[in-house]
């Protein structure tokens, strides 16, 4: 199992009881860029996937020390899973995010609702 995981939202806050377990269980490896846009979804940002030029989400990749325990948790936390309200908010899916080292495949957190109505964050940070 990939034990990668790129986050960049409430799980870069390091007042969040979710990003202190990650933080807890977990290792940091690298600043990150997903090809995507950030949208204000309320109390949290949703990132999408985009292939348009210079559009970027920013983040860190981590990884995780025993992925089969921790991503369960995160799940919950994001709201993804069968035994979740669905449609899901939020899909885990395998993606590539750019590193100064080159590409790298890790989990990430995708928004999985219409944006329509959602503010863009134009400069693709959640935490400033």
């Amino acid at each position: 199992m990939n034990n990668l995981l790129f986050i960049y939202g409430t799980l870069l806050n390091e007042h969040n009881e979710f990003a202190v377990y990650l933080k807890n269980n977990s290792s940091f490896c690298s600043p990150a860029k997903l090809q995507g846009k950030l949208y204000d979804a309320g109390e949290y940002p949703g990132a999408i996937l985009s292939y348009e030029k210079d559009s970027y989400v920013y983040g860190n990749i981590l990884e995780i020390n025993n992925p089969a325990k921790v991503l369960p948790v995160i799940d919950a936390y994001e709201g993804f899973g069968e035994h979740q309200p669905q449609p899901n908010e939020f899909v885990r899916v395998l993606t590539e995010v750019e590193t100064d080292a080159g590409p790298v495949t890790c989990w990430g957190y995708l928004y999985n609702l219409p944006v329509s109505g959602l503010k863009l964050i134009e400069e693709g940070r959640y935490i400033k």
